[in-house]
Protein backbone atom coordinates (compact mmCIF):
# COMPACT_ATOMS: atom_id res chain seq x y z
CA UNK A 1 0.00 0.00 0.00
CA UNK A 2 1.44 3.58 -0.85
CA UNK A 3 0.88 6.64 0.54
CA UNK A 4 -1.90 7.45 -1.53
CA UNK A 5 -3.29 4.31 -0.78
CA UNK A 6 -3.11 5.57 2.74
CA UNK A 7 -4.46 8.73 2.10
CA UNK A 8 -7.49 8.02 -0.26
CA UNK A 9 -10.31 7.73 2.33
CA UNK A 10 -9.52 11.08 3.89
CA UNK A 11 -8.81 13.41 1.06
CA UNK A 12 -11.81 15.23 0.60
CA UNK A 13 -11.42 16.14 4.36
CA UNK A 14 -9.25 18.90 3.29
CA UNK A 15 -10.38 22.20 2.58
CA UNK A 16 -7.27 23.43 1.21
CA UNK A 17 -7.82 19.89 -1.67
CA UNK A 18 -11.00 21.67 -2.49
CA UNK A 19 -9.77 25.40 -3.17
CA UNK A 20 -6.60 23.90 -5.09
CA UNK A 21 -8.88 22.28 -7.36
CA UNK A 22 -11.93 24.82 -7.93
CA UNK A 23 -8.58 27.22 -8.66
CA UNK A 24 -7.15 25.14 -11.01
CA UNK A 25 -10.49 24.23 -12.49
CA UNK A 26 -11.24 28.29 -12.73
CA UNK A 27 -8.04 28.63 -14.92
CA UNK A 28 -8.74 25.74 -17.24
CA UNK A 29 -12.31 27.13 -17.97
CA UNK A 30 -10.34 30.90 -17.90
CA UNK A 31 -7.62 29.65 -20.53
CA UNK A 32 -9.31 26.52 -22.58
CA UNK A 33 -12.00 26.57 -24.61
CA UNK A 34 -13.84 23.74 -23.45
CA UNK A 35 -17.13 22.57 -24.68
CA UNK A 36 -19.45 19.48 -24.78
CA UNK A 37 -17.62 17.37 -27.52
CA UNK A 38 -14.17 17.03 -25.91
CA UNK A 39 -12.88 13.93 -24.66
CA UNK A 40 -10.66 14.97 -21.29
CA UNK A 41 -8.75 12.45 -19.49
CA UNK A 42 -7.48 13.32 -15.95
CA UNK A 43 -3.88 11.88 -14.90
CA UNK A 44 -3.22 11.22 -11.19
CA UNK A 45 -6.82 11.82 -11.02
CA UNK A 46 -7.43 10.96 -6.98
CA UNK A 47 -10.18 11.01 -5.32
CA UNK A 48 -11.64 13.53 -8.71
CA UNK A 49 -12.06 16.50 -7.38
CA UNK A 50 -11.39 18.63 -10.25
CA UNK A 51 -12.91 16.11 -13.07
CA UNK A 52 -16.04 16.51 -10.91
CA UNK A 53 -15.44 20.26 -11.07
CA UNK A 54 -15.30 20.18 -14.80
CA UNK A 55 -17.72 17.22 -16.15
CA UNK A 56 -20.20 19.70 -17.08
CA UNK A 57 -18.06 21.76 -19.14
CA UNK A 58 -16.95 18.42 -21.29
CA UNK A 59 -18.36 15.16 -22.94
CA UNK A 60 -16.74 12.67 -20.73
CA UNK A 61 -13.70 12.69 -18.52
CA UNK A 62 -11.66 9.51 -17.75
CA UNK A 63 -10.36 9.91 -14.68
CA UNK A 64 -6.36 8.01 -14.19
CA UNK A 65 -4.99 6.78 -11.32
CA UNK A 66 -2.50 3.67 -10.12
CA UNK A 67 -3.53 4.20 -6.45
CA UNK A 68 -6.06 1.41 -5.90
CA UNK A 69 -7.69 3.13 -2.96
CA UNK A 70 -8.16 6.47 -4.70
CA UNK A 71 -9.49 4.68 -7.79
CA UNK A 72 -12.43 3.09 -4.86
CA UNK A 73 -13.11 6.20 -3.72
CA UNK A 74 -13.37 8.20 -7.02
CA UNK A 75 -15.75 5.14 -7.97
CA UNK A 76 -18.07 5.38 -5.23
CA UNK A 77 -17.88 9.24 -5.67
CA UNK A 78 -19.19 8.53 -9.29
CA UNK A 79 -21.97 6.23 -8.29
CA UNK A 80 -23.09 7.93 -5.93
CA UNK A 81 -23.86 11.08 -7.55
CA UNK A 82 -25.27 9.35 -10.53
CA UNK A 83 -23.05 10.73 -13.07
CA UNK A 84 -22.84 9.62 -16.54
CA UNK A 85 -19.95 10.91 -17.91
CA UNK A 86 -17.44 10.12 -15.79
CA UNK A 87 -15.31 7.00 -15.68
CA UNK A 88 -12.72 5.65 -13.46
CA UNK A 89 -9.75 3.63 -14.32
CA UNK A 90 -6.69 2.00 -12.56
CA UNK A 91 -3.96 2.46 -14.75
CA UNK A 92 -0.29 3.39 -14.24
CA UNK A 93 0.79 5.31 -17.38
CA UNK A 94 4.30 5.75 -16.35
CA UNK A 95 4.91 1.89 -17.22
CA UNK A 96 2.73 1.07 -19.43
CA UNK A 97 0.74 2.12 -22.93
CA UNK A 98 -2.56 3.30 -22.99
CA UNK A 99 -4.69 2.16 -26.14
CA UNK A 100 -7.92 2.81 -25.90
CA UNK A 101 -8.39 6.31 -27.53
CA UNK A 102 -7.18 9.58 -27.96
CA UNK A 103 -8.51 12.92 -25.86
CA UNK A 104 -8.87 16.35 -26.32
CA UNK A 105 -7.55 17.40 -23.20
CA UNK A 106 -5.47 16.24 -20.59
CA UNK A 107 -4.95 17.32 -17.39
CA UNK A 108 -3.25 17.01 -14.26
CA UNK A 109 -2.44 18.38 -10.32
CA UNK A 110 0.03 18.36 -8.05
CA UNK A 111 1.24 15.00 -9.68
CA UNK A 112 3.94 15.86 -11.93
CA UNK A 113 6.37 16.31 -9.15
CA UNK A 114 6.05 12.51 -8.28
CA UNK A 115 6.56 11.25 -12.14
CA UNK A 116 10.45 9.67 -12.63
CA UNK A 117 10.80 10.49 -15.71
CA UNK A 118 9.11 13.82 -17.01
CA UNK A 119 9.58 13.95 -20.55
CA UNK A 120 8.40 10.42 -20.90
CA UNK A 121 5.06 11.23 -19.60
CA UNK A 122 4.94 14.47 -21.46
CA UNK A 123 5.60 12.52 -24.55
CA UNK A 124 3.08 10.03 -23.32
CA UNK A 125 0.56 12.88 -22.92
CA UNK A 126 1.41 14.21 -26.40
CA UNK A 127 0.51 11.12 -28.24
CA UNK A 128 -2.48 10.39 -26.27
CA UNK A 129 -4.04 13.70 -27.20
CA UNK A 130 -5.67 14.92 -30.89
CA UNK A 131 -3.80 17.14 -32.77
CA UNK A 132 -5.09 20.63 -31.50
CA UNK A 133 -6.27 19.58 -28.00
CA UNK A 134 -4.72 20.59 -24.72
CA UNK A 135 -2.39 19.60 -22.04
CA UNK A 136 -3.05 21.89 -18.73
CA UNK A 137 -0.56 20.75 -15.70
CA UNK A 138 -0.51 22.28 -12.30
CA UNK A 139 1.99 21.53 -10.19
CA UNK A 140 4.84 23.09 -7.73
CA UNK A 141 6.94 25.85 -8.76
CA UNK A 142 10.83 25.07 -7.69
CA UNK A 143 11.18 24.63 -3.65
CA UNK A 144 13.60 24.02 -1.37
CA UNK A 145 12.40 20.71 -0.75
CA UNK A 146 10.42 21.83 2.46
CA UNK A 147 7.23 20.83 1.46
CA UNK A 148 7.38 17.29 1.47
CA UNK A 149 10.89 16.90 3.69
CA UNK A 150 13.47 13.97 4.19
CA UNK A 151 13.02 10.88 2.23
CA UNK A 152 10.99 12.25 -0.43
CA UNK A 153 12.63 11.28 -3.79
CA UNK A 154 10.09 12.78 -6.24
CA UNK A 155 11.05 16.58 -7.76
CA UNK A 156 10.95 19.53 -5.57
CA UNK A 157 8.72 21.52 -7.94
CA UNK A 158 9.77 22.57 -11.23
CA UNK A 159 11.82 25.66 -13.05
CA UNK A 160 8.81 27.03 -15.21
CA UNK A 161 10.70 28.04 -18.18
CA UNK A 162 12.70 24.70 -18.23
CA UNK A 163 8.82 23.15 -18.13
CA UNK A 164 7.73 24.91 -20.57
CA UNK A 165 10.73 24.13 -23.15
CA UNK A 166 10.35 20.28 -22.62
CA UNK A 167 6.88 20.58 -23.37
CA UNK A 168 7.56 22.45 -26.19
CA UNK A 169 10.44 19.93 -27.49
CA UNK A 170 6.77 17.52 -27.52
CA UNK A 171 5.06 19.11 -30.90
CA UNK A 172 3.12 21.91 -28.01
CA UNK A 173 2.57 25.29 -28.98
CA UNK A 174 1.31 27.98 -27.85
CA UNK A 175 2.60 27.37 -24.19
CA UNK A 176 1.50 29.47 -21.00
CA UNK A 177 1.56 29.42 -17.38
CA UNK A 178 0.56 31.40 -14.62
CA UNK A 179 0.74 31.18 -11.27
CA UNK A 180 -3.14 29.56 -9.87
CA UNK A 181 -3.04 29.10 -6.53
CA UNK A 182 -0.58 29.33 -3.47
CA UNK A 183 -0.22 26.81 -0.55
CA UNK A 184 0.37 27.68 2.71
CA UNK A 185 2.06 25.22 5.15
CA UNK A 186 3.06 25.62 8.73
CA UNK A 187 6.93 23.36 8.26
CA UNK A 188 7.92 24.25 12.07
CA UNK A 189 6.39 25.25 15.37
CA UNK A 190 8.40 29.04 14.13
CA UNK A 191 8.06 28.78 10.79
CA UNK A 192 4.90 28.92 8.27
CA UNK A 193 5.62 28.71 4.46
CA UNK A 194 3.93 29.82 1.22
CA UNK A 195 4.40 27.65 -1.90
CA UNK A 196 3.28 28.53 -5.78
CA UNK A 197 1.58 26.17 -7.92
CA UNK A 198 1.63 27.27 -12.01
CA UNK A 199 -0.48 26.06 -14.54
CA UNK A 200 0.87 25.47 -17.47
CA UNK A 201 -0.69 24.91 -20.97
CA UNK A 202 0.25 23.53 -24.46
CA UNK A 203 -1.67 22.76 -27.25
CA UNK A 204 -0.70 19.60 -29.47
CA UNK A 205 0.40 20.54 -32.78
Amino acid sequence: MNEFDIKASAWDQNPMHWDRSVAIANEIKRLIPLNREMRAMEYGAGTGIASFLLKDDLKEITLMDSSVEMVKVTHGKIESSEVKNLKVLKFDLEHDDYDDGKFDLIFTQMVLHHVSDVESIIGKFRQLLNIGGFLAMADLYEEDGSFHGDGFTGHNGFNIDKLAEIIGKHSFGDVVHNTCFVIERKISEAENKQYGVFLVIGRAV
